[in-house]
């Protein structure tokens, strides 16, 4: 009897990786309705502190009002439609740098200097818009015109992560790296480790690859492989829906979010956290940070390139492995949704 053999999943069609129409759609139909990791929530813990994020182009920040209250809004002036804050920072009225329109921590216009009186303005009629804000283990997240809600978008990551002590890390370092690809392609980099023994030969001889393993779960990705001594990382990644990474170090993680900037440009934004932060563990800190950045570089040189063919039109969809390639077959498949494909 002749078994039957399972469907060969193939790659996204490339034109879905370099059309500006289907960026658009991906703006509406999954950054907007999605929530979006901010940063450690130890950035708005004191009143007036504020932080701001870019969600595909749409800029909101989040700021502790002065009753203790943390609220979002979107980083548009109501006048005309001026970017208000950038990065994060601290402030008593949130002051629009294009006319001087002023704003309190609730929202609610105060001042717009100049104006005139015919006809006189009334503040009540132009609040900042409000977004939503929630918060998990230490962790900020914003979403314009959410769905669900966090945890439903979480799915089985707090059951994951239910052991892990997230709440006692600090973070300590940030940073951010641009490259010329659109975000699917790194995405679907970062969810297989088929591609380890080639992009990455260091990171390679520093695990053991034949246990690599790649599981798609409720929500998540997760990648996992013994690491040998002397790695940094403790050989586990994990990915969530949309475009968030959290990756576990010895005494500490490190998160990113995958900001697509436009259809072909993307910037990774990185937090970093430890448990230990004293100045003992600095060196060690810094070869985390060093190196993770310095695996991710090589990942983004393979990544332009194949956005490169993508765009040029060589390239029609290949075969994705069932043992290695899960996770890409999993993100694709929610892509693929979002879209109505």
């Amino acid at each position: 009897m002749q078994l039957a053999v399972p469907a060969q999943y193939l790659n996204l069609d490339p034109s879905l990786y370099t059309s500006p129409a289907t960026w658009q759609t991906e703006r509406a139909q999954i950054f907007l309705r999605t929530w979006q990791f901010m940063g450690p929530s130890s950035a708005v813990a004191a009143a007036g502190q504020y932080l701001t994020l870019d969600i595909a182009g749409f800029g909101v920040f989040a700021i502790r009002g002065k009753d203790g209250t943390l609220r979002g809004f979107k980083n548009i002036c109501r006048h005309r439609g001026a970017r208000l804050l950038d990065g994060a920072g601290e402030c008593g009225l949130i002051v629009c740098p294009y006319h001087k329109w002023s704003f309190a921590d609730t929202g609610r216009l105060v001042q717009a200097p100049w104006f005139g009186r015919d006809p006189a303005i009334i503040p009540e009629d132009w609040p900042l818009e409000p977004v939503h804000l929630a918060e998990w283990r230490g962790l900020l997240f914003a979403a314009v015109d959410p769905q669900t809600s966090l945890l439903e978008q979480l799915g089985d990551l707090p059951a994951e992560l239910a052991d892990e002590p997230l709440e006692t890390y600090l973070p300590t370092d940030q940073a951010t790296v641009s490259f010329d690809a659109n975000w699917k392609v790194y995405t679907d980099n970062f969810v297989e480790g088929y591609h380890i023994p080639g992009t990455h030969p260091s990171f390679y001889a520093a695990i053991d690859f034949e246990a690599f393993e790649t599981t798609a779960h409720n929500g998540f990705v997760r990648m996992t492989a013994p690491p040998k001594e002397g790695l940094f990382y403790r050989g586990k990644w994990l990915w969530m829906w949309p475009n968030w990474t959290l990756s576990l170090f010895e005494g500490g993680m490190n998160v990113s979010r995958i900001d697509p900037v436009s259809v072909d440009r993307t910037d990774q934004h990185y937090t970093f956290f430890f448990a230990d932060t004293s100045e003992v563990k600095a060196e060690a800190r810094a070869r985390s940070v060093n190196g993770t950045l310095a695996v991710v570089r090589e990942d983004y040189e393979v990544c332009v390139s194949t956005h490169r063919n993508y765009k040029a039109g060589g390239y029609s969809p290949g075969p994705l492995s069932g043992r290695h390639e899960k996770g890409v077959q999993y993100f694709q498949a929610r892509v693929a949704a979002a879209l109505g494909l």
